[in-house]
């Protein structure tokens, strides 16, 4: 179906879509409440869609102007609903089909990485059929401690940290609950980074301070004790080479719009990236919004520029007069 043509002459339409069926759904509806808010206060027209209620494959969506995306985990980050929206010929935040399911996948992600350079740490896809001996011995190839994470999953949930052979087995049952596939990955020793980026731009990085042994589910929603720095004491130059790994690996998947890159920096002040996020969370207290805020960027005009984005690359799509 071809795009609706646009203008800038009048008000735009906005469908924010947030919620779905995903494990992810209540953060995702706290971000779509989030950017419904921001929208309304700087006098957009906003339509919040549910796909968890709405069939978006059957929706009429001809007064929409553009798809706000909001949606983490399955059928928001991995591919899904970019899909469904290029078939209906909708205009949406963020990166497009093949992109977002390239990023989805933590293996697939690594691989690109690998090929483009990216720093990353060693890995080991694993299967839920393997046995416990197969996955035993390649743990102990990649040596402990190491981390065990599902393949296709967000906010750290199903990932556990893995001091000895002992706790391999409740760390892959949390694993294998969310995802048939997992990693066995080399636990980087280290302090915990994250980075937004808007296409090229990094915004300012943000060092993340927890109690807890690794940043997961809990430390992220659930620890009130979790800090989040945009003040330290690292050297200028550590934080820019923590910037640049984290363009270099958005580059190397090729995202579009807003996108979170996740690292740890070693004993020897080298970032690692663990993953890439192609549809962050957007609360106000959430990591990007955050991020823009240092450079007085309020949520609202974060998510204009996304949507201005999203619309100045379909205008040079339509065919000139």
């Amino acid at each position: 179906m071809p795009r609706r043509a646009f203008s800038p002459s009048y008000p735009l339409q906005i469908a924010v879509l947030s919620g779905g069926r995903s494990a992810e759904r209540a953060i995702s509806l706290q971000s779509g409440r989030a950017v419904c808010r921001a929208l309304a206060a700087r006098g957009r027209c906003v339509i919040p869609i549910d796909p968890a209620e709405t069939d978006l494959a059957h929706y009429d969506w001809s007064g929409i102007d553009v798809a706000f995306i909001a949606l983490h985990g399955a059928f928001g980050e991995d591919g899904q609903v970019q899909r469904v929206l290029e078939e209906a010929g909708v205009a949406y935040t963020g990166s497009d089909v093949q992109v977002s399911r390239l990023a989805f996948s933590k293996s697939a992600s690594k691989e690109r990485f690998l090929q483009h350079h990216v720093p990353t740490p060693a890995y080991v896809l694993i299967h839920e059929a393997d046995t416990a001996d197969t996955i035993l011995g390649h743990a102990r190839g990649l040596g402990f401690p190491l981390v065990v994470k599902p393949d296709a999953q967000g906010s750290s949930l199903g990932v556990s940290l893995v001091n000895s052979p002992d706790d391999l087995p409740k760390a892959l049952a949390r694993c294998f609950h969310l995802d048939a596939f997992g990693l066995l990955e080399t636990a980087i020793r280290g302090s915990e980074w994250t980075v937004a980026v808007i296409d090229d731009e990094t915004l300012p990085v943000i060092k993340i301070e927890t109690p807890r042994a690794i940043f997961d589910y809990q430390a992220k929603y659930e620890d009130d004790a979790t800090q989040y720095l945009l003040d330290f004491d690292e050297p200028r130059e550590t934080v820019e080479r923590i910037a640049l790994t984290a363009r270099n690996a958005c580059r190397a998947l090729g995202t579009r719009g807003l996108a979170r890159v996740d690292l740890r920096l070693d004993q020897f002040q080298r970032p690692w990236v663990l993953e890439v996020n192609t549809i962050p969370g957007l609360t106000d207290h959430s990591l990007a919004p955050k991020a823009a805020a240092r450079l007085g960027m309020d949520l609202g005009e974060l998510c204009e520029r996304l949507i201005q984005a999203c619309l100045t690359s379909e205008l040079s799509r339509q065919p000139q007069p």
